[in-house]
């Protein structure tokens, strides 16, 4: 059985691919990468996969049972397309089954809202394609917020707007966790699974952070429009704007979902406080 990850050299895909070496062995598993270079650090074999490109994959899936796609990360409306590529290029190939990283969240008039409806565009296009499926929904990654403690740190704070709202929050590795059984469980098909810790707020994030860092960060709320001016001085227009929209969206409850990473895994996703020490101890 052969299984393909795409973007195999990013975060997620590394992750996915290591935790599916360890399962089925590296000889039957495929990273797709559109610089296959950046890949070969993996161990597996590589295959060039431009997501822009249809032919790439129509190549890159021969031999190939099954496909992880993790979602691209070009602006909403190029994805839709890029991601119809894919799917195209798994059903050209008769593949076994397709799994999806989505993400979670309701549109709630924010500047992420446009990510969302993209993500959702690609589940209904996979649902209506003639493959077996299985969507994940990410909640969002701890591992930034864990990356950027130096800075919360030097202000005392967490600072955003996203008030007293709720997010859920996940791991990479827990993420990969999931994403393999999802692969290599047959019984697991055509649904759609949150994949998230049990949501809490900025302040409990905080909490949780002093715990394991001996750190004495509050939580400091900002303006919408504050915290938008902020973002983009740092990030750039596109970057900036997309991160403030998560954070509006986690005031408006967007983010608040209830997992069901218990259903997939047979146990309950891993609790905030241990996906901060896992963190740490790495």
């Amino acid at each position: 059985m052969k299984i393909a990850v795409t973007a195999a050299n990013g975060n997620l895909g590394a992750a996915i691919v290591k935790e599916l070496k360890t399962q089925i062995g590296a000889e039957n598993v495929i990273a797709i990468a559109r610089t296959p270079k950046k890949a070969e650090f993996l161990g597996v074999e590589v295959r060039k996969g431009d997501y822009d490109s249809y032919t790439d994959f129509e190549s890159a899936l021969k031999g190939v049972d099954k496909i992880l796609v993790v979602s691209g990360m070009d602006t909403p409306k190029k994805r839709i397309q890029q991601h119809r590529n894919i799917i195209k290029a798994a059903e050209a190939n008769s593949l076994n089954k397709i799994v999806y990283t989505s993400i979670v969240g309701n549109t709630t008039n924010t500047a992420f809202d446009p990510i969302i409806n993209s993500n959702r565009q690609t589940e209904r296009d996979i649902e209506a394609s003639k493959l077996n499926w299985v969507i994940g929904r990410n909640g969002l990654y701890i591992e930034p917020d864990l990356e950027y403690i130096e800075q919360y740190k030097t202000k005392g704070c967490i600072w955003n707007s996203a008030g007293d709202g709720k997010c859920a929050y996940t791991s990479r590795e827990e993420l990969a966790n999931a994403y393999v059984q999802m692969l290599l469980n047959d019984s697991i098909k055509y649904n759609v699974y949150n994949l998230a810790a049990t949501p809490i707020t900025q302040q409990e994030l905080a909490n949780e952070i002093n715990k394991t860092y001996s750190t004495k960060l509050t939580y400091k709320q900002l303006s919408s429009e504050e915290y938008l001016e902020e973002r983009k001085a740092e990030l750039g227009n596109f970057i900036g704007t997309v991160v403030s929209g998560i954070y509006d969206g986690i005031n408006n409850g967007s983010f608040n979902v209830a997992s069901d990473y218990e259903k997939v895994m047979n146990r309950k996703h891993k609790l905030v406080s241990e996906l901060i020490k896992d963190f740490k101890n790495k």
